[in-house]
């Protein structure tokens, strides 16, 4: 029976095999970046343009073929091994339709971006082992790693803290709440604290311990009754914060106040503007950084101060090394990052070059405006080199090629953003939530032991969901959930 069992396994274990790869989970990622994230990208990027000088709308934005273009000018799809053999970059062009001054939205190219060997986007999709090595390409080649210059290099993956989630912690200065608000590449470190008197601070950004009431009413949602309802919890901390601001009846009269303690000069209409653009962009970003999002967020800090004072009361600390409370980040996340600032330059560049024909009235074609090569060369440059945006260095390192084994394992390798050279005893240490997910054994000695790990062989790293803001509320709807008014 015993014999029967370990040969059933053998063999569920060779049909899997068949039918997945033991690295997909990067190769997903990439196809998810390309497939649904450029998209996501640029439309999020077009609500931001500023539009005031030049009218500027993106598109669609579509990826071609890896190819090559020749010295004489033609063009033909390219194989990884050519790439290789000939010392160039794997890429497929990029294009983008934009429009300027609501006229016809024209495709511009671009540039080239570098494409994931084996991925969907990868000439080699969908070969049989015969027409690889036909091709003189290696069946058992898994993929997953970018052609640069001819180097095969690999994207690192990245273990980090999950973002936009409420973390609690003893420091020096007390017991504390932590919230690393994520909108794209940008990350916004927001606390909670409490006075000795029991007054509630939120820093954030430039605001530094500001009373979480004044924040509160400063977005709009003024009633004391309100307040006290949506947060839920009774303290003697939250009494003394209502009690200190009942003078204040509006959002403006709160936005003034904020502005008096931050020593902003200027009349009313421009403090009042200063203080609610910055409290816009910088305060819980991933909610919205536009006028409307201002109640969300008012109902948001009041759930996060309710956690805090629950949490301060039991002496709640959060366990970071729960990998409930990490995320990896794989190909598409990072490449995420480092298209959505590129192409910010990019936009930035193209207003500026049509803001100065503009003034000389001669304008050409916004195809020949849009040319760059600078989109193409920084994003090459970042994968070439392994220095990408956020002052990160090593994120790309060259294929290990010394055995098959040795491949498949940098593949799987999960680098912590923790410093090597600080103790950091918690997170070296194997915690129960590695079980399934990561190796017990694969780990360095030395100063890296327990920072770098690697996936399990049959661990897979899911993706962001595809459902919209909006189609998710719904479902919640359904489910018989409300809304908050």
């Amino acid at each position: 029976m015993v014999e029967t069992k370990k040969i059933d396994n053998r063999l569920v274990i060779e049909k899997y095999l068949q039918q997945h790869s033991l690295i997909e989970s990067n190769i997903t990622s990439f196809n998810d970046f390309i497939e649904r994230r450029l998209q996501e990208i640029i439309d999020s990027l077009n609500e931001e343009i500023p539009r005031e000088e030049v009218d500027l709308t993106l598109g669609k934005i579509f990826v071609g073929k890896p190819e090559i273009i020749e010295a004489d000018g033609s063009r033909h799809n390219v194989l990884p091994i050519e790439a290789k053999l000939r010392k160039i970059t794997y890429s497929a062009p990029l294009f983008l339709e934009v429009s300027f001054g609501n006229k016809e939205f024209n495709v511009v190219e671009l540039g080239k971006i570098p494409i994931m060997v084996k991925s969907k986007f990868c000439n080699l999709h969908g070969f049989s082992a015969e027409e690889l090595i036909k091709n003189y390409e290696d069946p058992a080649d898994p993929g997953g790693y970018f052609i640069i210059n001819g180097n095969e290099r690999v994207l690192v993956i990245i273990e980090d803290l999950a973002q936009n989630k409420p973390f609690t912690e003893i420091t020096q200065k007390g017991f504390i709440l932590r919230v690393l608000s994520q909108r794209g590449s940008y990350r916004i470190p927001i606390t909670i604290n409490e006075t000795p008197d029991g007054e509630i601070l939120v820093s954030f950004s430039r605001f530094k311990n500001m009373p979480a009431m004044l924040i509160i009413k400063a977005l709009g949602l003024t009633k004391d009754s309100e307040i006290a309802s949506l947060i839920g919890k009774e303290t003697d901390s939250l009494i003394v914060s209502l009690y200190q601001f009942t003078n204040i009846s509006d959002g403006e009269d709160g936005a003034m106040a904020i502005g008096e303690r931050m020593n902003i000069q200027g009349n009313k209409k421009e403090v009042l503007l200063r203080v609610r653009s910055r409290i816009d962009s910088a305060f819980l970003p991933h909610i919205g950084t536009k006028q409307d999002s201002r109640r969300e967020k008012a109902i948001t800090l009041c759930k996060i101060i309710k956690q805090f004072l629950i949490s301060k009361e039991a002496k709640l600390v959060t366990d970071r090394d729960h990998y409930a409370n990490k995320r990896v980040r794989l190909s598409g996340d990072l490449l995420a990052d480092l298209f959505r600032v590129n192409l910010n330059i990019f936009i930035r560049d193209l207003q500026h070059n049509i803001q100065k024909i503009e003034k000389k009235k001669k304008f050409y074609s916004i195809k020949t405006i849009a040319k760059s090569t600078l989109f193409q060369h920084r994003i090459e440059s970042a994968i070439a080199t392994g220095n990408w945006i956020g002052e990160k260095s090593g994120v790309t390192q060259n294929m290990d090629k010394t055995n098959g084994l040795a491949g498949f394992s940098q593949l799987q390798r999960v680098v912590s953003s923790l410093p090597n050279e600080q103790e950091n005893f918690k997170a070296r240490t194997l915690h129960p939530t590695h079980y399934g997910r990561f190796c017990p054994i694969e780990t360095p000695e030395g100063t890296s032991i327990g920072l770098r790990k690697n996936l399990a062989m049959m661990a897979k790293v899911s993706t962001s969901i595809k459902q919209s803001e909006k189609e998710l509320l719904e479902q919640f709807e359904k489910l018989g959930m409300k809304r908050v008014k």
